[in-house]
């Protein structure tokens, strides 16, 4: 089977050596507009039952990966100066271009080379093959190619967010609420690396605007943020990766799949970041795509048994995704309780999108 892989993030790159390890017959093109060693943002979080799906498929990649990994057992919520400790809530993080390298060693393995700084730019270039992957992204080229053919809609969120980086290294994931006469400012902020840490700035379109940001450039916006959360960051700066301010987009698509066309990935659907699930949403596409293909030799039909495996599983992680995100988008209004009702709160958004983590069933 010849096939198209458009982008070399998780999706792409995972799918591509689950296919090539499974059928080494198959040719298979993996092309990515970016360079090898260039991505967004600083690292990526999984909850630490959101590792067992990798375990229990490719126990080989399991072990490459967990390792490089830095690892706690619960969270803390900081409100007014008050941290008040969740415990019982493990996570995982690793730095995102470490976990992209991890991944394109592995495709190493079977064989395939991704074309980097490659841009498909005409429809025309997706012909010839029996199925195009598209697994690039939020701003798809593949799917955008298509129109209307797979119903896409897309939703941004009010709020907007920055995703920074800090030397200062952060013992466990903690929510960072501060308030100042701009207004209301969050910063989520964890360790992906024994010495860094990701933090993502995160505020209202209204204290947005008040604090100036629209008219700052990279160094005084960085410098603004450092301000906003001096106590946090205690004496360290904060550090950019094409940390542009944005509004989350909620893109969901009606349809997985058009002819031989399949949309995994952000370029499918994309799940806010607070619940740390869209990395985890991606290689479990890059699985069942897989096991889809293995399992039926026709195309259409490989693709339809794929949607129905995959869309239950789906839309359940986006409707938590979707909760966490209202939860976010009305944070300044949870901010007039006290500390430790506001914890409350917070521990409340993690009982609805997650029960699992707070004891429930």
């Amino acid at each position: 089977m010849k096939i198209l892989v458009a982008g070399a993030g998780p999706a792409g790159l995972y799918f591509s050596y689950l296919a090539k390890r499974q059928h080494p017959g198959w040719q298979i093109r993996v092309v990515e507009q970016n360079p090898a060693d260039s991505t967004f943002g600083f690292g990526v979080v999984f909850s630490d039952r959101a590792l067992e799906f990798l375990r229990e498929d490719d126990a080989e990649i399991y072990e490459r990966i967990t390792p490089q990994m830095e690892m706690w057992t619960d969270l803390v919520v900081a409100h007014r100066g008050t941290p008040v400790r969740i415990d019982g809530i493990g996570f995982a993080a690793i730095g995102r271009l470490k976990f992209l390298q991890l991944l394109q060693r592995q495709l190493a393995s079977v064989g395939i080379a991704p074309e980097y700084n490659r841009t498909l730019a005409k429809k025309e270039e997706l012909l010839g093959y029996a199925l195009v992957v598209a697994a690039d992204g939020v701003n798809s080229f593949v799917r955008r190619a298509h129109g209307d053919a797979f119903g896409t809609s897309v939703r941004n969120l009010t709020n907007k967010f920055g995703w920074f980086g800090t030397t200062r290294r952060f013992e466990t994931l903690t929510q960072t609420f501060v308030e100042n006469e701009d207004g209301s400012f969050n910063a989520h902020h964890y360790r992906h690396a024994p010495a860094m840490s990701t933090f993502v700035v995160e505020c209202d379109a209204r204290t947005w605007e008040r604090a100036g940001f629209a008219s700052m450039n990279e160094a005084e916006t960085l410098k603004h943020c450092e301000t906003v959360f001096a106590q946090t960051l205690g004496g360290h700066r904060l550090v950019s990766n094409k940390s542009v301010w944005r509004n989350f987009p909620n893109l969901r698509n009606a349809r997985w799949s058009s002819g031989n066309v399949v949309l995994i990935g952000d370029a499918l659907r994309t799940a806010h970041f607070s619940i740390g699930s869209g990395t985890r949403l991606a290689m479990e596409d890059a699985i069942a795509l897989a096991k889809a293909l293995g399992t039926e030799a026709d195309i259409d039909k490989a693709l339809k048994s794929f949607e129905a495996a995959r869309r239950p599983i789906v839309e359940k992680l986006v409707a938590a995704a979707d909760a966490s995100a209202q939860w976010y988008e009305r944070f300044a209004e949870h901010m007039r309780l006290a500390p430790r009702d506001f914890a409350w709160s917070y521990r409340e958004r993690l009982r609805q999108v997650a029960p699992k983590f707070v004891g429930e069933n």
